[in-house]
């Protein structure tokens, strides 16, 4: 895949026609993302709450996954008052589509128009009970988020229901309808990843965003998703630091977001202490998501993340020709010519930096919190896509446990989940599982303070 952002943006201009802005978040938020299997991934929402982490290291964010898969707008009206506002958000993010919009129904071509008609119906009928609950609850901030795309033009036999994206289009379309009416934030996904699948898809046709099943997005779509939010919230061009030193002057020109304490510039070396208000934005290198081989990583070939989020610019001007090696913290980085310092060096983009360092801690922090997040969504999926349709809903007795434990051969998504559920159904251990994710919270806000760090450029 070939990096054309400026083709890239112009697409998803075409596509859009419009643009609206989206907020940032504020200090001490609680924000909660209500959704389906994406949401309840878990990679998304946390990708955007660790550039957060990383970037505003004090501000302090709690972020809460509030997705279940399989659900459609009318499961999670059913789960407001207890699973999502017992979360106490006061930032709640609603997104649906995925599965209101049908799946099989598809495979009758001659229905196909009708398949539509009562999705949408459906759909929007939902949506405004969703509607009617948030009016009545003015203290919490509403963003309505339209799903990720399903992939219907990928190279791939697998779950092909035609029709389908068409009838997602509808329903971003009623969403963000809604959302203007009651000057909610509105957060368009599906567009911007139509547009980069269209593009990408023309010089690769088996290129796609979600992954094998043409409805999951990958690691790497989930940073796409994390990309777009941030950017519909105005963050990009925040750097990490961008700092200029003028070798002839012996002066720091430029010190934006960053500290730069006891320059001293010798003939063949320069020294001076280096202190970030961020850290740089770590990206992961395993896929995350089942049978899905995509990476985080990968993302950065189709959206330009680094050049936007993450530019952590060291420049130094005036340097005679040759090659100069940089040590922090007298740990070798690397070696660059005096035409690259004068250009700039990303540090965000080399990884063995203690501050790169530093971030990729966070990021395993991030990872735990989100594995222990996992299975208290488990323990609600349980809840309200099985016990509830025996009218055991949050019942967490043994007669509950013993109704779960005969339908483990005929229900294989209850078959994977039960063995969170039987963890967390008993209330000391659930209540110990939310003492440690809060301990993880703390944990990050204690660790993602940027350290002044004792930098050198000394002539090779």
């Amino acid at each position: 895949m070939k990096k054309n952002y400026l083709l890239w943006a112009l697409l998803v201009l075409f596509k859009l026609g419009y643009g609206q802005s989206v907020k940032p978040f504020s200090n001490g938020d609680r924000v909660v993302f209500a959704g389906n299997s994406i949401t309840e991934a878990g990679l998304y929402e946390n990708y955007i709450w660790l550039y957060y982490i990383t970037h505003f290291p004090d501000m302090k964010l709690q972020v809460f996954n509030a997705g279940i898969g399989g659900d459609v707008a009318g499961q999670i009206y059913d789960r407001l008052p207890r699973d999502i506002m017992e979360k106490d958000p006061s930032v709640l993010i609603v997104t649906f589509g995925m599965n209101d919009s049908k799946y099989f129904e598809y495979q009758d071509t001659t229905k196909t128009a009708q398949t539509r008609r009562e999705a949408v119906d459906t759909a929007y009928a939902n949506f405004l009970k969703i509607e009617e609950f948030l009016k009545g609850r003015p203290g919490i901030r509403k963003i309505i988020m339209s799903s990720s795309p399903y992939d219907e033009t990928m190279r791939n036999e697998k779950n092909y229901f035609p029709g389908k994206s068409q009838t997602m289009e509808e329903i971003a379309g009623f969403q963000q309808d809604v959302a203007r009416k009651n000057r909610w934030e509105y957060v368009d996904l599906l567009h911007p990843m139509l547009a980069i699948t269209e593009k990408e898809q023309g010089e690769n046709p088996a290129f796609t965003l979600t992954g094998p099943d043409r409805i999951h997005p990958g690691s790497a779509g989930h940073f796409v998703m994390a990309y777009l939010f941030l950017k519909e919230q105005g963050l990009a061009g925040k750097a990490v630091a961008d700092v200029s030193i003028d070798v002839p002057s012996r002066k720091v020109e430029k010190s934006d977001n960053a500290k730069i304490k006891s320059l001293k510039v010798e003939p063949s070396v320069i020294r001076f202490d280096y202190l970030s208000n961020a850290l740089p934005y770590p990206i992961d290198t395993l896929p995350r998501v089942w049978e899905n081989s995509q990476i985080q990583r990968d993302a950065l070939s189709v959206i330009p993340f680094t050049e936007e989020f993450n530019q952590e610019r060291l420049m130094v001007k005036g340097l005679k020709a040759g090659n100069y090696a940089l040590k922090i913290d007298g740990e070798w980085i690397g070696a660059f010519s005096a035409t690259e310092w004068a250009k700039g060096i990303n540090l965000a983009e080399i990884t063995h930096t203690p501050q790169y360092k530093q971030a990729l801690e966070l990021m395993e922090l991030n990872r735990k919190h989100r594995e222990l997040e996992a299975k208290l969504r488990n323990y609600y999926w349980v809840n309200y896509n099985f016990l509830k349709g025996k009218n055991l809903l949050f019942d967490d007795s043994e007669r509950a446990r013993d109704t779960i434990m005969k339908h483990q051969e005929d229900n294989v998504w209850l078959k994977i989940k039960t063995a969170d559920y039987e963890q967390i159904r008993v209330p000391n251990t659930r209540r110990q599982l939310e003492k440690e994710m809060q301990f993880l919270r703390e944990e990050i806000y204690r660790k993602n303070k940027p350290k002044e760090h004792q930098v050198t450029i000394s002539a090779i």
